[in-house]
């Protein structure tokens, strides 16, 4: 759906997207992360055809953006951070308008507003003006907005910023739902928005690339298959001498516990697991074992990893 190659964006004493390749297939939902002045605005309005790129290639669904950039915008529906929205229209009058403008027949502009309004629980609202409406239904009109001429490719600048929990809750939703028939792309500075929508991210840093695959590969490439945490009842000592005697284990770390339980942080080797290995252990001595789990890095920890550059354990 999109092929970027090369890519570079050049302004006025600046670079802000530095050589950029990647790709994204059809059906998936990928997140585009990176700080403030990364390049993902930048990005993401050479592929909506608002910006020319200073060099290389862009393609949305086989069509050039600066070539063929007509039928580039027919198959991209645009959520952008700050919607633009005509404040003192009615949801529907503003989605038909909208329809129209994107090209869609007066028949076809009543169903998909009509769908649209339905997929976005914007129906009870319908003859509200926009102006008048809350934060979380102005960003379901936009996102109407977008999905109107029913797009190949769905790109969303920061969908959730500024929504109350439940608004987030119920747009990540409507997200996940879209991206059973639709491409996304999405860019957030939400963390955990990202974690729970996306199956796959890419990480942007100062115009380049610094990682991009699943979240789960990431993972496990930052931590090695991860360490193992034990809540153990035993003597000190004899938990000293077990985890020194086993092979497979790089490090240890105790530390109490509640009541009679010592809490194991336990380093395996790369590309073992180890918990049945522990399992067997505790079952042997006949200990008594509360908590046995791999610990997993969250989207944050990644993150700052990726960007921080950590030479010893680089992507």
């Amino acid at each position: 759906m999109i092929e970027v190659s090369d890519l570079t964006k050049r302004y006025t004493g600046r670079t802000a997207v530095n050589g950029v390749s990647f790709s994204v297939e059809r059906g998936q939902v990928v997140g585009l992360l990176g700080p403030n002045g990364a390049g993902k605005s930048s990005i993401i309005r050479i592929l909506t055809c608002f910006l020319p790129a200073t060099s290389g290639t862009v393609r949305v669904a086989g069509f050039d953006v600066f070539d063929q950039s007509e039928e580039v915008r027919r198959r991209v529906g645009y959520m952008p951070e700050n919607n633009p929205l005509h404040l003192d229209m009615r949801v529907r009058e503003y989605l038909k308008f909208r329809a129209r403008l994107k090209g869609l027949t007066s028949s076809r502009t009543r169903e998909r507003v009509g769908t649209v309004m339905e997929q976005c629980g914007l129906t009870e609202v319908n003859r509200r003006i926009i102006g008048h409406l809350s934060k979380g239904y102005r960003q379901r009109v936009g996102l109407a907005d977008a999905l109107v001429h029913e797009p190949e490719l769905i790109i969303l600048d920061e969908p959730t910023i500024g929504l109350d929990p439940n608004q987030i809750r119920a747009v990540r939703q409507l997200i996940k739902d879209l991206g059973r028939k639709h491409t996304i792309l999405l860019s957030s500075h939400i963390l955990p928005e990202i974690e729970m929508t996306c199956s796959r991210i890419i990480i942007l840093h100062e115009g380049k690339i610094l990682a991009a695959d699943t979240t789960e590969n990431l993972q496990r490439m930052l931590s090695k298959e991860g360490q193992v945490v034990a809540e153990i009842a035993a003597p000190l000592p004899a938990l000293h001498e077990c985890w020194k005697e086993m092979e497979l284990i790089e490090h240890f770390d105790i530390s109490p516990a509640e009541g009679d339980f010592h809490r194991c942080s336990l380093t395996p080797r790369a590309g073992v697991d180890i918990r049945p290995l522990i399992f067997e252990q505790v079952r042997s001595h006949g200990w008594r074992l509360r908590e046995l789990t791999r610990s997993r890095h969250t989207l944050e920890d990644i993150f700052v990893h990726v960007i921080r550059g950590d030479k010893e354990d680089s992507f």
